[in-house]
């Protein structure tokens, strides 16, 4: 496990800092710098879970990691890559008060926040390209929650 903490600021002098967890498979290292450093340029504390090979393991042991510090509020959000983006995102899914969107455009990224509230986002590394992965991770991360009917949505996911 690796953490990076950078507390940088933006135009507006506001500060700018979240904890944000990642994890991927073998399928992701190129995405995971990609995106670790665009991360860190922001000034975000990233806490990386993700293997460096193109080794093949398994996307359980990099998923479950991401999603505890989700959980138990060590990250403010998380971040997963495995290939299809599906095995990774059912794994977190698994945990009490995640909701991992599987996301492959900018626009879905954006609605997983706005609408679903989601905490995790999952990245099909083999179906996308890095610059769109940024520009989604980055678009997930600046984007609100709206609340109103989407929270009674919200409120009906989870089962009791």
């Amino acid at each position: 496990m690796e953490t990076v903490a950078v507390n940088l600021q933006d135009t507006t002098n506001k500060d700018i800092y979240m904890k944000i967890s990642i994890g991927n498979d073998h399928a992701g290292p190129e995405y995971k710098k990609a995106i670790v450093e665009m991360l860190k340029a922001k000034g975000h504390e990233v806490t990386n879970y993700g293997t460096d090979s193109s080794d093949s393991v398994d996307y359980p042991d990099f998923g479950h990691p991401v999603a505890l510090d989700v959980e138990n509020g060590k990250a403010d959000f998380g971040i997963v890559i495995c290939g299809s983006g599906n095995g990774i995102n059912m794994t977190v899914n698994k945990h009490q008060g995640i909701r991992s969107a599987l996301c492959w455009t900018k626009e879905i990224a954006t609605l997983a926040r706005q609408h679903n509230n989601a905490n995790i986002i999952s990245i099909p590394a083999r179906f996308t390209a890095i610059h769109q992965v940024v520009e989604m991770v980055e678009a997930f991360l600046s984007t609100d929650f709206e609340g109103g009917r989407h929270q009674n949505r919200v409120d009906k996911i989870a089962c009791q």
